[in-house]
């Protein structure tokens, strides 16, 4: 299950150095429909592609108690095939992918997106933020998992093909995703390019395995009949729901089919679900089944006995491949997901590291690189097994496409009039099996799924109380603070020397003079020729509009307020969007000859109203290891200086 968006496709430039979708697959340079699709096989199925490798095993593991029967495989396949069907074509692929941001997915786009359609200011907008945030969190919880789960079920082919090197499963997972995590600072544009082959001919294989083993047990195709799941149901009265928990390992990965929207385009992804994903997911499903219809044992590891023994070899190879690829996929969403929470205000500055020159979305985040290898390689060394694993997935994402629905249906409600007539009575039926996903999944508590679940609201406690310690920041600044329209008339009255060059005073408050300033003129005692006080704002759009980019008002004395908008998708570049700006306002500024000031504050827990002191405590430690205002600004190192200021929240 990928947490984000992933590569590697070049995206289009829009006149404003920025790539963005159109979520139709058009507009996007040379590469036509064809190589769109080929891309979107590659990344965006690499996660849900992978789960033949467990899904029908776990369902039959011992933590559910069935027996490889004629019905109980005929039932467990039909709420396969109806769970991908209902929940991963008709929900994600054919009515969320509406909900565009700007051509961008994922939950927090669609988070914005339902936030710009309430009221301004209004108790809902706080709430959607809290589910958004919260749904992300436990969307990275599970997330993590993925890389564990799926290279670790593949090593396991092992088992099957040679029996004697069962106890190098976990050394050859824990090598593979060692090698994986450490290559990321080398970025991923030439491992990209060979995804969409590799998994394309993945997909093909698993759809000949199931062709092969159906034809030897044909009675397996009347698990398309939704009666063999309605009569699982039945049979096992409301004990039966708990199976959900092993189905939905079927359908992880659909929020990464939305969350990639941007990359690719709605029409590739829906073309390559439709034609090509589903109907190779679904024959190798059924042809599992057929091999335990006609030996129940092969249920041990159905996938791997399933392929001819002159296969089994080049499988585990292949299969570990397609690992790979799909734990790939998770990496590069969590740099992607990370830079748009740090875009929107929720997560620290982070130094972040571009690895194309060409490809803008292709970043390396070290922070976030090296939590992910410790906490996916410690729960390998903990659990130790795909089946042990499994016991904790399923409970985060879960919960995070019952989110999905809840903002599906007020981004419906608000801007699909028509739609709504339909949409908004789907959004029900998805609410009831999203909560019978969660309450499956939620037996399993106690088995493992509690893991998922801390380090989500882990995750959110910290995005949170970022969030809420940079508002006290703020006000604790502005409290202390002068209004700038005021001092600087008072200054002017008696203006200290001026000097060459320009200053740039970045702020997050456009209103208070800022305390670089502040300490420039009481340490320095000049001003600089031209002053100006920039604010860089993230809008809840993915790509800020070029007539939006830049915002600059002259309040005398060549002092100016300039504000600065980024998109959640962008990549702060302020010189850059300085000089295009301002050199289009008329204002000519001279890169060599400008210095910019940043505030450094030193946060100081106290016991006044606003935050627990353990998250006053808490947000000073996350403060105080944010990356620089310089490496996240791009801002040259040369030109910059930094005034300290102690503030107190």
């Amino acid at each position: 299950m990928s947490t984000g968006t992933s590569q590697p496709v070049a995206p289009v430039q829009d006149g404003r150095g920025q790539g963005h979708g159109d979520g139709t697959g058009q507009g996007r340079g040379r590469i036509g429909l064809a190589g769109l699709v080929v891309g979107a096989i590659g990344v965006v199925f690499g996660d849900i592609g992978t789960s033949p490798l467990y899904t029908l095993r776990m369902a039959f593991s011992e933590n559910y108690g069935l027996t490889a029967n004629h019905d109980t495989v005929l039932g467990i396949l039909s709420l396969i095939f109806w769970a991908l069907t209902v929940v991963v074509t008709f929900k994600y692929v054919t009515i969320i992918m509406r909900a565009d941001n700007e051509g961008e997915g994922g939950i927090m786009a669609l988070m914005a997106l339902a936030q710009r359609s309430l009221k301004p200011g209004s108790r809902s907008v706080y709430l959607v933020g809290i589910f958004g945030v919260f749904g992300a969190s436990l969307f990275f919880g599970d997330g993590v998992i993925t890389p564990a789960i799926s290279v670790l079920s593949a090593v396991e082919g092992l088992e099957v093909v040679a029996p004697g090197l069962d106890d190098w499963i976990v050394p050859i997972t824990v090598l593979v995703l060692g090698a994986l995590f450490a290559t990321q600072r080398f970025g991923s544009g030439i491992v990209g390019r060979v995804f969409g082959p590799v998994t394309i001919l993945w997909f093909l294989v698993l759809a000949a395995l199931g062709v092969l083993n159906i034809l030897h047990e044909p009675e397996v195709l009347k698990a398309i009949n939704p009666w063999w799941g309605a009569r699982f149901f039945i049979e096992h009265s409301w004990g039966g729901v708990f199976i959900l928990g092993a189905v939905v390992l079927a359908v992880t990965g659909g929020e990464a089919i939305y969350t990639d929207m941007g990359h690719f385009g709605a029409r590739p992804i829906r073309l390559g679900w439709y034609w090509f994903v589903l109907p190779s997911l679904m024959l190798n499903y059924l042809g599992q089944g057929a091999l335990v219809l006609e030996d129940p044992s092969a249920i041990r590891n159905p996938f791997f006995i399933g392929v001819p023994e002159w296969g089994r070899w080049p499988m585990v190879v292949l299969a570990t491949a397609a690992t790979v690829i799909a734990s790939q996929a998770v990496i590069t969403g969590g740099f992607s997901v990370a830079r748009q929470a740090m875009q929107l205000g929720y997560i620290p500055r982070m130094r972040i590291k571009h690895t194309s020159s060409e490809t803008i979305g292709q970043i390396y985040i070290p922070a976030i690189n090296w939590s992910m290898a410790v906490i996916v390689i410690a729960l390998v060394l903990s659990f130790r097994t795909s089946s042990s694993l499994a016991a904790a997935y399923g409970i985060s994402v879960s919960m995070t496409m019952l989110i999905d629905t809840l903002l599906l249906a007020i981004v419906a409600r608000a801007l699909w009039p028509k739609a709504r007539r339909w949409i908004l009575p789907s959004c029900v039926g998805f609410v009831l099996i999203d909560l019978a996903f969660v309450v499956a999944n939620g037996a399993k508590v106690l088995q493992g799924a509690w893991f998922p679940l801390v380090l989500g609201i882990v995750l959110f406690t910290m995005l949170r109380t970022w969030r809420r310690g940079k508002e006290l920041l703020r006000e604790g600044v502005q409290a202390g603070g002068l209004r700038l329209d005021t001092f600087i008339s008072s200054l002017m009255l008696a203006p200290p020397a001026r000097v060459p060059g320009t200053a740039i005073f970045m702020t997050s408050d456009p209103g208070v003079v800022p305390h670089a300033f502040m300490h420039n003129l009481k340490h320095n005692k000049v001003l600089h020729e031209r002053n100006l006080f920039l604010t860089a704002e993230t809008l809840s759009m993915p790509f800020a509009p070029r007539e939006r980019r830049l915002a600059l008002h002259g309040i005398g004395d060549d002092f100016y307020r300039v504000t600065v908008r980024f998109g959640f998708m962008e990549i702060p570049d302020v010189p850059l969007a300085l000089m295009r700006g301002c050199d289009m306002e008329g204002l000519d500024i001279d890169p060599m000859d400008t210095t910019y000031f940043v505030s450094r504050e030193t946060v100081v827990a106290s016991r006044r109203v606003g935050m627990p002191v353990w998250r006053d405590k808490l947000f000073a430690v996350m403060h105080r290891n944010a990356a620089p205002a310089n490496a996240y600004f791009r801002i040259p190192g040369n030109r910059l200086v930094e005034l300290g200021a102690q503030v107190e929240i």
